[in-house]
């Protein structure tokens, strides 16, 4: 078995244009996840997916800097995006990261990894129910399986957009995984995605306080930092 990751990327952004490729204490956004990614896979795992629209170039020059493959697709069908570069690739599951999660949680992607690859099922989800915190998101989904789904994804522009929401709308019964946070139930929900100027400034102050590298830090240490600041 062999599981990859994607990342989904694009440099237009409305509400914090620019924000994968914006620097935040000497490297930018996709630099800090890329290296937390690096802790469970080897490079030639990731794949940085993006749009074949020339605002997205900086992505694409990122990518060969930073070694990494880099698939470029459809602006708008960002689930034949995804799917496409995954199937590229060969992988049996392909991860889908998004490239505005800055503190994916490398201990719960491994364990995630390994559920998809005992090959009992067909989708692996923390998204459901949101039990983790919004930019720890995590979803594997065998590859053939979503080629199968592709046709009815495909003709629906809201499918087309959110990747993977035609299947939480058609559950997979058994064959669907869903891995839910049960340590730590004050996390549910909480914002740690990179969407406005608000969580970029939530995030550069949880950066500064890490004294090893980012990559270390999990979903407890990291909302410990959140809850001292309320204190």
């Amino acid at each position: 078995m062999h599981t990859g990751i994607v990342i989904l990327s694009r440099y237009s952004s409305s509400r914090l244009p620019g924000k994968a490729l914006r620097p935040m204490l000497g490297k930018v956004v996709l630099a800090y996840i890329v290296e937390r990614l690096l802790q469970v896979v080897p490079k030639e795992y990731i794949v940085l997916a993006t749009s074949e629209e020339a605002s997205d170039d900086p992505i694409a020059v990122f990518a060969q800097q930073a070694g990494v493959t880099c698939y470029r697709g459809s602006l708008e069908n960002v689930a034949e995006r995804f799917y496409q570069a995954a199937a590229t690739r060969g992988w049996d599951y392909a991860t889908r990261i998004n490239g505005d999660n800055i503190f994916v949680d490398t201990v719960v992607l491994q364990q995630m990894i390994a559920l998809a690859e005992t090959g009992k099922y067909d989708f692996v989800s923390n998204v459901k129910g949101r039990t983790f915190p919004k930019g720890m998101s995590v979803e594997i989904v065998r590859i053939n399986h979503y080629a199968a789904l592709l046709p009815a994804i495909n003709a629906s522009t809201q499918y087309r957009e959110h990747v993977t929401l035609y299947l939480y709308e058609h559950d997979g019964g058994q064959a669907y995984f869903y891995y839910l946070n049960e340590t730590l139930p004050e996390a549910a929900g909480l914002q740690l995605a990179l969407d406005t100027p608000e969580d970029w400034d939530r995030t550069l102050y949880v950066m500064q306080q890490f004294t090893a590298p980012h990559w270390t830090y999990n979903m407890k240490e990291i909302l410990n930092i959140l809850s001292d600041t309320h204190a």
